[in-house]
């Protein structure tokens, strides 16, 4: 469980229409405000007390066009797609160079090229695939079945076993396997089980995509067949997953079984088969969800052989069909993109294979990109900001009211245990037995996918390597790992609009800082409180101390639950509580720390025509400035623990008394909350 600043939607990360960074050179003040601070897109005939998120996006939200390839707009999306042409020069230049054969160059080159030549992929048509489906048709009975899902994944083409090596939630110094809920493709189990008039559009949808998958693979007379046995199948497999709510709770999803044990409770799977086709050398396995694996365990011999053959061969159709010709990508758009995410037009295909890059050979791109653009002074001032605001939030710690001296010792460890990563790796991963050839875009999936499997089953029975990171170079995006105790910031988040070197404090805290504290105090989430120092998923609170969290908690899942959007769609306080927690306590100590700089202390001199005080939020709101088509919210609503971004700014500073002080809000305007309703854990 990783805790992410925000969360990828059907297409990418999240927000706020800014300006190419290209006047660093211009120092007159004017030049400044238009860089760092948009006052045009404010909609100052909203007052700040009544929806602080629209006085300070209104006119940019009301004046913003989506473009058709994307499911929202923003800051988040404007800085993605710079990245994006950054890493597009990268690589057209390495397909380009001719670099000798092994060197990063010519991997991360030839594995753009081969990905942007459409000419070989539609020639090839659905060839690359058939090795697969030809397995697919061998399998006679459950046995075969068994052998099937399992013997695939060194191949990177298993199937309905999610599982990974990472660590012991309870032993954070060693590496375990650890089996988690799969075999559905909606987005979660609600997809399927719901009436409404909704979501049976999208399942007529969905079996509208799986039938237009077996037709492209050559299968029409029987693709409509398929696609309504294969929906049974799935809807009986969801009515064995957890809730997204559900799978927020460590504790519950922590069970560890010996293999010999969990083999008596699903006697159908042949766990010692599973294991050794998995290449997992272990007697003890953790089972996040045990339920799935039970209900896997009955529906492998009451499903006929022949619809359990269908399914296999849609997952692989679905899985491969990006990197097949264009009428399998055309039809995943169609449903992923347009159906489920609003999207007008697919992504563009120099995008698709830039992120195809970095998804499958990101320390070797991140390599290259971190040499262009990110600078030794940016990692510097970054550590120091990260370093402020720890201090800040220990001194918060040690004024809570609510929590015994007992407990805030611990939490005291627990921070200043953080590992603090910025920027890029100290060491970077290797590569050596990927092979990447042009023209053979395919065949360099699979062997980048061979290569991520080899890595992560060789950690099993070895210690845990801290030093590794969860996300790659070129992310926009940040997380805190708990089994690590880390907080991560990648290059590619750390530029405008949410860090820039030239701008003034207020900005950055605001921003950057803003990001920092929400990072922190994932640590102390209802999720992250319950890992000690050490990342062991281990009860360190006292029980009055815990109790005491809980019940603040409690208000703040109910505090936004009130909010809503669209057709009276309400925000589920539960499923977003732990990010929240973090939008509001990371703004606290981002202001608390920005309040010990020389512009923090003064408070005096405006630009813009407004005082630091006021551009640290005003900053902060326009770093949110997001907006969403219908369909993606109504699946961010559904499966995504960000609120949306407009509830991610007012439920944090209406919660604020610094807030109220800044924009002089009166007790009459509409979000006002008195200060006992005011939520406060950290």
């Amino acid at each position: 469980m990783k805790s992410k600043l925000f969360l990828p939607g059907a297409a990418l990360l999240l927000l706020a229409a800014c300006q190419n960074n290209k006047s660093h050179q211009q120092n007159d003040e004017a030049s400044q405000r238009t860089l760092f601070f948009d006052t045009a897109g404010m909609d100052t005939t909203v007052k700040p007390g009544d929806n602080f998120f629209l006085y300070a996006n209104g006119k940019w939200s009301k004046n913003t066009e989506i473009p058709k390839t994307e499911t929202g707009w923003g800051s988040f999306y404007t800085l993605y797609n710079d990245n994006l042409k950054n890493l597009n020069k990268i690589l057209e230049n390495a397909a380009k160079s001719n670099s000798s054969k092994g060197s990063l160059e010519q991997k991360v080159g030839d594995f753009y090229a081969s990905g942007m030549d459409t000419v070989t992929i539609e020639k090839l048509g659905i060839e690359p695939l058939k090795p697969l489906l030809a397995k697919i048709d061998g399998i006679k009975n459950d046995k075969d079945l068994i052998n099937f899902i399992a013997d695939g994944y060194k191949d990177g083409e298993g199937d309905l076993l999610g599982f990974g090596v990472q660590p012991d939630d309870k032993i954070s110094s060693k590496n375990a396997a650890n089996f988690y809920q799969s075999g559905i493709t909606l987005p979660e189990r609600s997809y399927y089980l719901e009436q409404d008039d909704k979501a049976k559009k999208i399942r007529t949808a969905y079996q509208t995509y799986i039938t237009k998958l077996f037709s492209l693979s050559g299968d029409s007379v029987n693709a409509k067949k398929y696609a309504d046995q294969i929906l049974k199948l799935e809807t009986k497999i969801a009515l064995s997953h957890s809730t997204p709510v559900e799978l927020r709770d460590p504790q519950k999803n922590y069970n560890k079984f010996f293999v010999a044990d969990f083999q008596k409770e699903t006697p159908n799977i042949d766990w010692k088969l599973v294991l050794n086709k998995l290449q997992l050398k272990t007697d003890t396995i953790l089972v996040g969800q045990p339920k799935y694996y039970k209900a896997l365990n009955t529906l492998i011999k009451t499903e006929p052989i022949e619809i359990w053959k269908q399914k296999l061969k849609f997952d692989a159709l679905n899985s491969a069909a990006s990197a097949l010709n264009k009428g399998f990508r055309t039809a995943k758009f169609e449903f992923f993109g347009k159906t489920l995410s609003g999207q007008q037009a697919p992504t563009e295909r120099w995008k698709a294979i830039v992120n195809s890059t970095d998804r499958n050979l990101g320390e070797l791109l991140g390599q290259l990109y971190t040499e262009q653009y990110f600078k030794p002074e940016a990692k510097k001032r970054m550590l120091t900001l990260v370093d402020n605001l720890q201090k800040v939030y220990e001194e918060r710690i040690k004024k809570v009211d609510w929590m015994t001296p007992e407990t805030k010792k611990k939490a005291l460890e627990k921070l200043n245990a953080f590992i603090k990563k910025i920027g890029y790796p100290d060491k970077w991963k290797k590569y050596d037995d990927v092979e990447i050839n042009k023209g053979t875009y395919y065949a360099n999936l699979q062997s980048a996918e061979k290569h991520a499997y080899k890595e992560m089953i060789d950690k099993l029975g070895q210690p845990v390597d801290k030093t590794e990171w969860g996300m790659t170079p070129p992310t926009v995006n940040a997380y805190y790992n708990p089994s690590f105790n880390e907080i991560v910031f990648p290059a590619g988040i750390l530029q405008f609009p949410f860090f820039d070197f030239n701008a003034d404090d207020a900005i950055n805290y605001g921003a950057i800082g803003a990001v920092i504290g929400h990072e922190m105090t994932h640590g102390f989430d209802d999720q992250g409180r319950q890992y000690d120092a050490a990342g062991n998923l281990k009860e360190w609170w006292t029980k009055a101390d815990a109790d005491k969290f809980k019940t603040k908690a409690d208000k703040v899942v109910a505090f936004y639950n009130n909010f809503a959007l669209l057709d009276n769609q309400h925000v589920n306080g539960s499923l977003t509580l732990g990010e929240n927690l973090a939008d509001i306590g990371g703004l606290n100590i981002a202001y608390d720390a920005f309040k010990l700089t020389e512009e923090g202390k003064k408070n005096d001199k405006k630009i813009d025509g407004f005082t630091p005080d006021q551009r640290f939020f005003l900053g902060f709101a326009q770093v949110w400035r997001i907006k969403n088509r219908d369909e993606t919210m109504r699946v961010r609503l559904k499966t995504d623990p960000h609120s949306p971004e407009m509830f991610r700014v007012n439920g944090s500073v209406y919660n604020m008394e610094a807030f109220y002080k800044a924009f002089n809000i009166p007790t009459t305007a509409k979000m006002y909350l008195t200060p006992e309703n005011r939520l406060g854990v950290w």
